[in-house]
C-alpha cells in the first residue's frame, strides 16, 4: 500500500512540511514517483515505532485490507526479460552486464547501480549455492521504480561468485522493487519456486524462455491448486 506525503501526514497527525522533512533528516523510508515522494504504509509503521513517533492504528488496518500486490513470478520475469549468453569475465563484469540488462528508468545511474551491487557483493556473496545467484542491493527503494520485475541472466561462461557451496555462478536472478515489501515477497517466490530440481536442471543446460517460464508457471500452479484445495482455518 503505497502513500503521498498528505496521506503518511494524517496518519502521522502533522502538516505535509514535516513529513517532508523528515524524509530529509531522520530517515523516514520514502521513493520518488514521477518526481514525488511516496511512502509505504508497512515502512510508514514501522518507521514510526522505531522513532517514537505517534502513527494512527488505521494505517496498519488499511494496509491489512490493501496488501502490495506481488504478480505472478512469470510475469515478473516477462518484465525484467530473460537473457541467455550473457558476458562473464569476472565478478565486476557479471554484475555490469546484468545491470545493463535491467528495465529500469532512463534516470537510473547504471554505473552507480552497478557500484551499489558490488559493495553489497563485497559484504557477503549473494551466491545462493548450485550456480544460482540473486544480486540485489540492500534498500530496493533506490531503484525509484514503481513497477517489480525479476531480470534473468544466463552466462556464457560460469563465473566464480564465492557462492556458499564454492561452485560457479551461470544463473542470476536480478529483483527490481518499488519497496521492501514487494522486494521480500518476491524473494520468496523465487525460493520456491528455485527449490525444485527441474528448473535448476533447465538453468544448467541455458534453456530457451518459454522452457523456463512454462516450468515456472507449473509450479505457480501447483501452488495455487494446493492452497485452493487446504482447508479453511
Amino acid at each position: 500500500m503505497q502513500l503521498t506525503v498528505r496521506q503518511a501526514a494524517s496518519y502521522l497527525g502533522v502538516d505535509d512540511a514535516t513529513v517532508r522533512r523528515w524524509i530529509r533528516t531522520r530517515g523516514l523510508p520514502a521513493q520518488q514517483v514521477d518526481e514525488r515522494p511516496h511512502l509505504n504504509a508497512v515502512e510508514l509503521w514501522e518507521w514510526a515505532l522505531e522513532q517514537g513517533v505517534p502513527v494512527s492504528r488505521r494505517l496498519l488496518d488499511e494496509a491489512r485490507r490493501h496488501p502490495d500486490e506481488v504478480p505472478p513470478l512469470t510475469e515478473l520475469l516477462a518484465r525484467g526479460g530473460i537473457h541467455h549468453d550473457v558476458a562473464s569475465e569476472d565478478k565486476s563484469a557479471v554484475l555490469r552486464a546484468v545491470v545493463a540488462h535491467l528495465p529500469v528508468p532512463d534516470e537510473v545511474d547504471r554505473d552507480f547501480l552497478a557500484s551499489i551491487l558490488e559493495a553489497r557483493e563485497a559484504m557477503g556473496s549473494t551466491g545462493i549455492g548450485d550456480g544460482i545467484a540473486i544480486p540485489h542491493v540492500r534498500n530496493p527503494i533506490l531503484l525509484r521504480v514503481t513497477d517489480p520485475s525479476v531480470t534473468l541472466c544466463l552466462l556464457r561462461v560460469p563465473v566464480d561468485f564465492d557462492a556458499i557451496d564454492g561452485q560457479p555462478v551461470h544463473a542470476l536472478f536480478t529483483v527490481i522493487s518499488p519497496s521492501v515489501p514487494v522486494h521480500l515477497r518476491i524473494l520468496a517466490q523465487l525460493g520456491f519456486v528455485l527449490h525444485d530440481r527441474e528448473l535448476r536442471r533447465l538453468l544448467v543446460e541455458r534453456r530457451p524462455a518459454t522452457a523456463l517460464l512454462d516450468r515456472v508457471r507449473a509450479l505457480e500452479a501447483r501452488t495455487k491448486s494446493r492452497d485452493s484445495t487446504a482447508p479453511a482455518p
